[in-house]
């Protein structure tokens, strides 16, 4: 089985490539990034010894415009996670139409074993580290996972320092509101998805206010996902995160298991629930499945176990080339991450027109740009992959790279 995510990316690049009949050229252009970056950033710890640790940033192509994309603090995250990243933000941004290429940063730490001083230090290590290869019209960082607002503040802070300047917000995204941030950015990955599983239900003729979902993963995107369904009268019945997971048939309150969540660290011991194993949650039978956690979690070993009526990547990279032929064989439209899980990015393209413009929307206006940008992509998807007989993310993948190539021929790469 396949799990190496460059790998499985630049697979799903190569088919969707080939799919559209694109000359080799554009396969060998994107199938690797244009320039990838490793760096050691010394940290005093608070003990007084002196840490290193290793970062990477990975800008995949510029050929539509600055780069854009998020950074991970995690013990697991590799090189080859990061250039993989970069490849998908590439495709994600293309394939909601932004005038963006994709990057990807990540730092191997765990911030869960930090204090926010040394995670402070890390951050603006990190930042002097690549200060020379972002910026507002270069490239533009913001968060992912096990980093949030507070560390892009103390980022830009840093790289203001270094340059010298104090008007340039736009060169990172996902910034608290005060100091240039947008409405709606907390919520937006979350958000977004939630506008595609509904056009989704509404091609399956699933009733949402009689629906159930599934949702692997309760951090900020997965808790925030798992609100605005159940705003929307669907019935959450099981939820995980890295401490384990509860399960409950008529349904969870997730009014009072986010409380829990904020009081305990976890989601296990919910009162009124079952524990429940990550592989049985993903078995469960469910109208809508929602990974929202990381790469490589639905695969050929447990594809077949699958009982969703529909699948919505919220993380990254979740389901890997095996098991979305498994799925497709099943009848389980896959909502791909790069455009389930697009919202972010876009409402950061959205922070960003408005730090240029020093102007900012209100969060109705911003929820609803949202909501046009991301549909009306949904519908190009699903009219492609009809009309070439192929699943959905080989159809996002076909219609992010009709516009990138286009892009290389009319610059001349090509």
């Amino acid at each position: 089985m396949q799990t190496n995510p460059l790998a499985i990316a630049q697979q799903n690049l190569k088919e969707a490539c080939d799919k559209l009949g694109l000359p080799p050229d554009v396969y060998e252009i994107l199938h690797y990034p244009k320039r990838v970056l490793t760096v050691s950033i010394p940290v005093i710890m608070d003990n007084g010894q002196t840490k290193t640790f290793i970062g990477f940033r990975a800008q995949h192509t510029d050929v539509l415009g600055p780069t854009k994309g998020g950074i991970r603090f995690h013990p697991q995250v590799t090189l080859d996670e990061t250039m993989a990243l970069s490849i998908w933000m590439t495709l994600k941004c293309a394939v909601v139409g932004l005038p963006y290429g994709g990057a990807k940063g990540a730092v191997i730490c765990n911030p869960k074993q930090m204090s926010p001083s040394e995670i402070e230090r890390l951050s603006r290590g990190y930042i002097r580290a690549i200060s020379q290869f972002i910026g507002e019209k270069k490239d533009i960082p913001a968060p992912d996972v096990y980093t949030n607002s507070q560390v892009m503040a103390w980022m830009m802070d840093e790289y203001y320092k270094i340059q010298g300047e104090v008007n340039s917000p736009g060169v990172i995204t996902g910034k608290p509101l005060a100091i240039g941030g947008s409405l709606g950015r907390e919520t937006a990955t979350a958000q977004g998805c939630v506008y595609t599983i509904i056009e989704a239900a509404k091609r399956k003729n699933i009733n949402l206010q009689e629906a159930t979902a599934v949702i692997q993963g309760f951090g900020n995107v997965g808790a925030n996902t798992a609100s605005l369904l159940s705003s929307l009268g669907v019935k959450i019945i099981a939820v995980n995160d890295s401490t384990g997971g509860v399960y409950n048939p008529s349904g969870l309150n997730i009014h009072s298991l986010l409380k829990h969540k904020e009081l305990t660290s976890s989601v296990g011991n919910f009162p009124g629930t079952i524990p429940i194993s990550n592989g049985d949650l993903l078995a469960i039978k469910c109208d809508i499945l929602i990974p929202a956690a990381l790469e490589n979690q639905i695969t050929k070993e447990n594809a077949e176990f699958i009982k969703a009526k529909i699948v919505a990547e919220a993380a990254n990279g979740p389901t890997t080339p095996d098991a979305d032929s498994i799925l497709a064989k099943k009848g389980i439209p896959v909502i791909p991450d790069i455009l389930a899980n697009s919202g972010g990015v876009i409402v950061s393209y959205y922070e960003w027109v408005q730090n240029l413009m020093n102007y900012y929307w209100s969060l109705e206006e911003v929820n609803e740009k949202l909501k046009i940008q991301i549909i009306d992509a949904f519908k190009h998807i699903w009219e492609i992959s009809e009309k070439h007989q192929t699943n959905l993310r080989i159809g996002a993948y076909m219609l992010a790279l009709e516009r990138i190539s286009t892009a290389l021929s009319l610059r001349g790469w090509i």
